[in-house]
């Protein structure tokens, strides 16, 4: 499924942080996740009801582009439809798509789905940002913090907890993020926190790498709300980002929300540089 997402190439909105994704426990059930495979059994086409995210990720063979996305998109939908009236239901989803995807807008279009980029109060759009040069200036750490490598399986719950925290979400479980420790693509050397000197987690950047395509993606970056405005977030993704380049990396990216300022300001302070637009669709479910 990764290596599919790298030959799609431009069309694929997650490729080197997409172990990240395929751990979460929304792929504790197969019902959740759709594969299409061609005569010879190849894997074209894929898509993930992604509960934590309340998203479908689609992924098509650019070649099987514009049919296989519309015939996974009535999956998902199909699937969601599924749900609805049960615990698992959620009153929306959301697919992304990037804002020339002309095809796949007019299929979300017909489909239902609802771009989010104007819609008032609520507006919500994102962008991905790009920089070519892996290597990143240093970032000093604030006194009283350190940053490394997470310890492995026996600091997860640390992390989760901080993740939680973090986010203001409990989306996040040991399950999902002990499963990205022995997740394909993953290097414990990117797989960073920064602790108070009493050992507590105050904040988490993972950076992923593709190797085949050398591109390296932070997924995700955190610090806990009583640590900001400790440079904390800076340090973590300076840190990420010259050991990126060190494993390999040779492009790095990373998207945001467009109405995160302070997340936005982080990355091109860091040399990150706006490269495309990404529309949010949505459409609402309701049960019958």
């Amino acid at each position: 499924m990764v290596e599919l997402a790298a030959a799609a190439g431009d069309t694929a909105l997650h490729v080197a942080d997409l172990p990240y994704r395929l751990c979460s426990w929304a792929l504790d059930e197969p019902e959740n996740v759709g594969v299409w495979e061609d005569s010879e059994r190849r894997i074209v086409g894929w898509a993930v009801v992604q509960f934590p995210f309340w998203m479908f990720d689609i992924v098509v063979h650019p070649d099987a582009e514009p049919d296989l996305f519309g015939v996974a998109l009535d999956w998902a939908i199909g699937r969601a439809e599924e749900l609805l009236g049960t615990s698992a239901e959620r009153p929306c989803w959301f697919v992304l798509t990037f804002s020339e995807q002309t095809d796949r807008r007019k299929a979300l279009e017909a489909a239902g789905f609802i771009c989010q980029a104007d819609v008032g109060e609520d507006s919500w759009s994102q962008v991905l940002l790009s920089r070519d040069d892996a290597l990143a200036p240093a970032f000093p750490v604030v006194d009283g913090f350190t940053i490394r490598r997470l310890a492995g399986p026996e600091e997860v719950g640390a992390y989760v907890e901080a993740h939680r925290a973090a986010f203001d979400s409990t989306n996040m479980t040991v399950d999902w993020r002990a499963r990205t420790l022995t997740a394909p693509h993953h290097l414990s050397e990117t797989d960073l926190v920064a602790v108070t000197d009493d050992g507590r987690v105050a904040g988490f950047c993972i950076g992923w790498l593709h190797e085949g395509t050398r591109t390296g993606r932070i997924e995700p970056l955190g610090v806990l709300p009583e640590f900001h405005r400790h440079g904390l977030g800076a340090a973590l993704l300076a840190e990420c980002l010259t050991r990126l380049a060190d494993c390999g990396a040779t492009r790095l990216v990373v998207a945001t929300d467009s109405y995160r300022d302070p997340a936005r300001a982080l990355y091109e302070g860091a040399g990150f540089v706006p490269t495309r637009p990404i529309l949010v669709y949505r459409r609402d479910f309701v049960a019958s």
